[in-house]
């Protein structure tokens, strides 16, 4: 049986949460089944795609910005997306952001191939955006044009207005790649944390939706109860966001008189010798469209203790694998947290269910399965269509 090509889309140069996604993806598809291609701008994304031994083909998905030539600028990138995936004879076009959609959306209806959606994010935007309409109508757009949307958890799905066209995906892990006995040690000295205090992190990019200033106050409440504890907040600005957060929370650090005893490590590309060195493992953030380092501590047999929503009651079983505590209360969160670093058995035995669990749920392979059956659905039902036309 000959391959049937994919064209995935991506509108991104550096590498964040649902680009690591996207490599894992295009790492595992069955390559006697599939020929991927990657359309993404040059940089990071494509360098490591094509270390894959994918396709790449060059391509910069501008920012979609309100103008007079907005619409000409859109369908212009939009024919060439469609030339490329006509020479291709791609079966598929899969965007994997939103701004790769508004893009392969048109492209795929230019080439009368099925455009698939894998949407990540509960708005179109990074964060809740203050006019709902838009945000709305645009989903409606996108979900309209869409042989099949695939949502990261069921808590995004239940942000989108076409539930009739949408499957839940989890993202994977490639479990076997974290191993929970790890030696933290080394990360404690590269990061002159004493090996003698109890440690609690949190990862994630420097954003105040990522919550770290709420992980700092947590981290004050933590301390007046149990001084040898330290904190590591993992993260940095990959996306070049220019703004001043990253100085705010080093001033709250010294507010709260936590300023010595937590440490802050910058982007990392890989978290794995970070989490190793933790004890606890803490998500502060706002509600999360999925999680991806909440499943890595998991799989590192980390205890998590976190907010109940978002899509985290769908990776965290509570009283299980980890605790969770209602949205927003600082309080329980920071007296949970002690819990664990006090009871070590109980969290011992979180870590080793949480490991558990993840390698049955969040398994790369179960994820690349489902993709793959959603793919071969949406084909083939395109063929049929076009058989009976």
């Amino acid at each position: 049986m000959s391959k049937l090509t994919l064209l995935f889309v991506d509108h991104a140069s550096v590498i964040g949460g649902a680009e690591r996604s996207l490599l894992l993806l295009l790492k595992h598809l069955d390559r006697d089944r599939w020929q991927p291609h990657l359309a993404c701008p040059p940089g990071d994304l494509a360098d490591a795609a094509r270390a894959l031994d994918v396709p790449v083909h060059p391509f910069p998905l501008p920012r979609l910005r309100r103008s007079v030539r907005f619409p000409l600028d859109l369908l212009a990138h939009a024919a060439r997306l469609a030339r490329l995936a006509r020479v291709l004879d791609a079966r598929a076009l899969v965007a994997n952001t939103v701004r790769a959609a508004f893009y392969t959306a048109p492209a795929a209806r230019l080439v009368r191939r099925p455009f698939i959606w894998h949407m990540r994010d509960f708005w179109l935007s990074e964060s809740r955006p203050r006019r709902l309409l838009p945000d709305t109508w645009g989903k409606r757009l996108l979900c309209t044009a869409a042989a099949r949307v695939v949502a990261n958890s069921q808590a995004t799905a239940q942000h989108l207005p076409c539930p009739d066209r949408v499957w839940v995906i989890y993202n994977g892990i490639e479990v076997d790649r974290y191993d929970p006995l790890m030696e933290g040690t080394p990360f404690r000295e590269a990061y002159r944390i004493p090996r003698d205090v109890l440690l609690v992190g949190t990862v994630g990019r420097l954003r105040p939706w990522k919550g770290q200033d709420r992980f700092l106050r947590i981290l004050a409440r933590v301390r007046r109860i149990r001084e040898d504890v330290w904190g590591v907040i993992v993260g940095g600005t990959p996306f070049q966001v220019e703004d001043d957060y990253p100085q705010r929370l080093r001033l709250l650090a010294q507010e709260l008189g936590v300023a010595e005893q937590v440490v802050f490590t910058g982007h990392l590309n890989d978290v794995r010798p970070a989490l190793a060195a933790m004890d606890v493992f803490v998500h502060a953030g706002d509600p999360e469209p999925f999680g991806l380092v909440v499943v890595e501590a998991m799989a590192m047999a980390q205890p998590v203790v976190a907010f109940a929503h978002g899509a985290l009651p769908e990776i965290v079983v509570d009283g299980e694998t980890g605790l969770l505590v209602p949205p927003g209360d600082e309080d329980t969160l920071a007296a949970r947290v002690v819990r664990l670093l006090t009871h070590r058995d109980e969290a011992r035995a979180m870590g080793e269910r949480g490991r558990a669990w993840v390698g049955a749920h969040f398994h790369i392979g179960r994820t690349v399965r489902a993709l793959e059956e959603t793919l071969m659905s949406v084909i083939t039902d395109a063929r049929r269509k076009t058989h009976d036309a």
